[in-house]
């Protein structure tokens, strides 16, 4: 490909690659993609201040998360089975992240052992999960994340069932029987694999595996197996946000899982602040949903977010050129966001505050 100038020429030549099943779970929302839509619809009502008269000769994009030094703010969100867009699927995404100096927080339906992806890592890694019915495995995985050298334990909260993917439903998307959620058994993942017309196969999955049941309080007992840092995925109101406070999150994630869940969900950009100033200085936030530049990432560390995770743009790099992709995704990224704080007059992330950019509300 020639060297893209932005995320979005990574996924014309990620779509290439692809089988059309494939480009659909990826890009696919829940219903009729409202929440979709409205992620990148909330950028379009920032406006950015600049100031001027300002050093901006070096802009330092560096920053620390749960201990852990980065060069970029711009990290990896959790997506799964990365051997459907690249035959090293996680490993590949791993060396990228680690070649930027990103964050990169690896699925539990990763199709490459944890242990194989952390080895491959330069850079921080934590591990994403699911509250499974069975909860040992759940025990088990928090085990090897820690003895893996992970650095954090991300629980996804706002998926008790699959969200209604018509894409993936019309395809009767199934995982092919090459890629697998390799670190969970067998016996857990067999229906993911099974395609039926008109139905998606992960639909049927999550709702035999994931437990629907779990609260708060379940919440202790996943702190009773693990001494890593717990973070709380999927959080879009100040009323969970504090309760997340109060149940001890070391850190939270504004998304809306990518508008793939609750179609009527708000934007995630549109939830941000409101969670910001819930939570305060208890916990660091962090922000998915729909940034597709570095200066969408501006605005989102401008409303409050310490980092921005990229979901959909992370797969089109690595399925256009695997380590080198997510490297350049990241690094491009990086770059825009660079460029955005000298032209605002913030050479440094500490001056991204709520004085750098305005959310206009929803019509």
């Amino acid at each position: 490909m020639t060297a893209p100038l932005r995320l979005a020429d990574y996924r014309t030549a990620a779509y290439r690659r692809l089988p059309s099943p494939v480009r659909d779970f990826v890009e696919g929302g829940a219903g009729g993609e409202r929440a979709l839509a409205a992620n990148r619809r909330a950028f379009e009502r920032v406006t950015l201040r600049p100031r001027v008269l300002v050093d901006v000769s070096v802009c330092d994009t560096a920053t620390e998360l749960l201990g852990a030094p980065l060069a970029t703010p711009v990290g990896v969100a959790p997506t799964a089975y990365h051997r459907l867009l690249h035959p090293e699927g996680e490993l590949a995404t791993a060396r990228g992240a680690g070649r930027a100096g990103a964050l990169y927080v690896v699925s539990l339906f990763a199709s490459s052992p944890l242990e194989a992806i952390a080895a491959a890592a330069t850079g921080p890694c934590w591990l994403q999960l699911y509250w499974l019915r069975r909860r040992e495995v759940l025990a088990d995985l928090a085990g090897r994340a820690a003895a893996a050298g992970y650095r954090a334990l991300v629980l996804t909260v706002d998926a008790p069932y699959l969200g209604r993917r018509h894409r993936d439903a019309r395809n009767g998307f199934a995982v092919p029987p090459d890629v697998r959620a390799v670190n969970l058994d067998p016996s857990l993942m067999a229906s993911a694999h099974r395609p039926a017309p008109g139905r998606s196969a992960l639909a049927v999955h999550t709702a035999e595996a994931v437990d629907p049941s779990v609260t708060w309080a379940d919440l202790a007992w996943l702190r009773g197996r693990s001494t890593l840092p717990l973070v709380l995925k999927g959080i879009l109101t100040a009323e969970d946000a504090r309760r997340a406070v109060a149940h001890g999150a070391d850190a939270v994630v504004v998304s809306n899982h990518g508008g793939r869940q609750l179609d009527t969900a708000p934007a995630a950009l549109d939830a941000l602040p409101e969670v910001v100033a819930a939570v305060g200085a208890a916990c660091p936030v962090l922000f998915d949903g729909g940034v597709r530049s570095g200066a969408d990432a501006f605005a989102a560390l401008a409303l409050g977010a310490r980092a921005v995770l990229l979901g959909r743009p992370v797969l089109w790099g690595l399925a256009a050129g695997g380590a080198d992709g997510v490297a350049g995704v990241l690094d491009l990224a990086t770059e825009e966001l660079s460029h955005t704080m000298a032209l605002t007059g913030r050479p440094a992330l500490p001056s991204l505050d709520r004085t750098a950019a305005t959310l206009a509300p929803p019509r």
